[in-house]
């Protein structure tokens, strides 16, 4: 009998112990079904936290996100590069991150106004900003706030093109109506019966005949310069002769040149031949060489030299013995409608464009445009063109 209920005890031994292994076994089953399951949860939270974080970083716009403290609990890239703030400022104030007490006041804002729109704020420094900000509040389902949205725009670029086309506009105007108003008076003078005076007659229709052809050279440098800002100007490509495109530029301009006595030299070495379109090459050396002619000393030169460089390309200068041009306005002598000296340019007939158009052409062409100047040593215009290869 002793022996059938050790048995017995035995095999439920067995059982509970059989039992209890499925068990822990289920246990750690389950455990690592779960422990897989936070993986893959944690993982995909970080994969959608990542593509948050790129989507934000992709806007050209500054966001800022903030709780109910008005602390930083989200930025992008713009926002941190307006304020000069790393990710790392995430969990702390915001004057912490911008330090700028006109931003802290509009998410106090906020707590009494639903959304704020089209905010102008000024961020002064090395490079200023003019930026727009748009906030609104956020809340929960109950209406419980719990924090802002903030939202930057950067006005700078459009505010800057918006003073250049403003500026330009001015231009234009400006120079449309000079000569306007010259035909105008001359026109109404002949009406009024100078047409009888054949001196008269003649010296009117004079300045009838010049200013519409200044007016014909504006209108066709400013197309000039809108097909060069919209990228439809096609370069007719081919190799090129420097020398023989300046010594053509240097004879077209000859008389120019005789009416105030000056020389032109080309010390241009042969076999110079550049990738370049001819006709707008020849555009470039005009105005250059048009350019020391009309400023350069009266009796003097203008000398046009070349030479090849390491990277491939050919260095040209144009360079008159004038009064040279100042320091402050070196760095603007490429702007549209630019003059250093009005009165003079406007006496001589440019129409302020050419040397915008020599920037653009050269531009253009995959070359680059300089002035060098010291006062009463001249000017030197120096750009660069494509080495012609057959390789």
């Amino acid at each position: 009998m002793s022996f059938v209920f050790a048995l017995l005890a035995a095999v439920i031994a067995s059982l509970w112990w059989t039992a209890r292994r499925r068990h822990l076994a289920e246990v750690a089953r389950h455990a690592e079904e779960m422990a897989a399951l936070r993986a893959v949860h944690v993982a995909a939270q970080q994969a959608q936290q990542q593509r948050l974080e790129t989507l934000l970083d992709s806007m050209v716009e500054g966001l800022l996100v903030l709780d109910a403290t008005g602390r930083i609990t989200l930025s992008n890239r713009a926002a941190e590069s307006l304020f000069g703030f790393s990710r790392l400022m995430i969990g702390g104030t915001l004057l912490e991150a911008v330090r700028n007490h006109e931003v802290a006041a509009l998410v106090a804002r906020l707590a009494t106004e639903p959304v704020i729109l089209d905010h102008e704020l000024r961020l002064e420094g090395p490079a200023p900003h003019i930026l727009q900000i748009n906030g609104a509040a956020l809340n929960d389902a109950a209406g419980a706030r719990t924090g802002a949205l903030l939202v930057f725009h950067d006005l700078t670029r459009m505010r800057e093109l918006e003073g250049a086309r403003q500026e330009f506009v001015a231009n234009v105007s400006h120079e449309l109506r000079t000569p306007l108003s010259l035909i105008k008076s001359a026109a109404e003078t002949l009406l009024d019966g100078a047409k009888a005076d054949p001196v008269a007659l003649d010296r009117l229709l004079a300045i009838i005949d010049r200013h519409a052809d200044r007016l014909t050279l504006l209108i066709d440098d400013l197309l000039m310069l809108a097909r060069l800002d919209s990228g439809r100007l096609t370069l007719n490509l081919q190799p090129c002769s420097l020398r023989t495109a300046v010594q053509q530029t240097l004879d077209d301009l000859a008389p120019r040149a005789k009416v105030r006595a000056m020389q032109m030299e080309s010390t241009l070495p042969e076999g110079l031949l550049v990738h370049a379109d001819p006709d707008r090459l020849n555009q470039v050396l005009f105005n250059l060489i048009d350019n020391g002619i009309k400023y350069g000393r009266a009796c003097g030169v203008v000398t046009v030299s070349g030479r090849p460089l390491d990277n491939g390309k050919v260095e040209v200068c144009v360079r008159d013995d004038g009064p040279g041009i100042p320091p402050e306005a070196r760095a603007r002598v490429f702007e549209r409608f630019y003059r250093v000296d009005k009165a003079r340019s406007r006496e001589q007939g440019g129409t302020g464009l050419g040397l915008a158009i020599v920037k653009h052409v050269v531009l253009a062409h995959g070359g680059q445009v300089r002035v060098e100047s010291e006062m009463g040593q001249g000017a030197a215009f120096y750009f660069t063109l494509q080495v012609f290869s057959t390789d």
